[in-house]
């Protein structure tokens, strides 16, 4: 099923006379984007302000801004995905310790999900056992 979507999205793209939107779209649904992890961001953020911050070093496909699901404020990180790895490089490096609405941001490259460590989780087997005399 989702091969058969794929193959329909290609043969639109392929017949599609706006030759500008191929690209993008290509890139996006193959997955070819280049990723940065933003932290330190200031509570008063928004998708937008950080779009526009890093739009100067390249095409933005998305800055998406990671919120507490319980009160809907900021966690202080997001993320911006470019369509290329210079540019998004050259925003890592430029970026990288600047000041953004009031506070210092830090830039680096996001980790897949496969990237980051698993099995750090700590297992629970009872209480604790007490340290003394048997």
């Amino acid at each position: 099923m989702a091969m058969a979507a794929l193959r329909e999205a290609s043969r639109r793209l392929a017949s599609s006379r706006n030759a500008a939107t191929r690209p993008l779209l290509l890139t996006h649904s193959r997955g070819i984007t280049h990723k940065l992890f933003i932290g330190g961001l200031s509570q008063f953020a928004t998708e937008d302000s950080l779009a526009e911050a890093f739009a100067r070093y390249g095409q933005v496909l998305e800055a998406t801004i990671v919120t507490d699901k319980m009160t809907s404020r900021s966690k202080g990180f997001g993320f911006v995905k470019f369509a290329s790895e210079e540019e998004a490089n050259k925003a890592r490096e430029d970026m990288n310790g600047k000041v953004l609405n009031g506070r210092v941001i830090y830039v680096d490259i996001a980790k897949s999900r496969q990237d980051r460590a698993t099995g750090v989780v700590p297992i629970a087997r009872g209480p604790p056992k007490l340290v003394g005399d048997d």
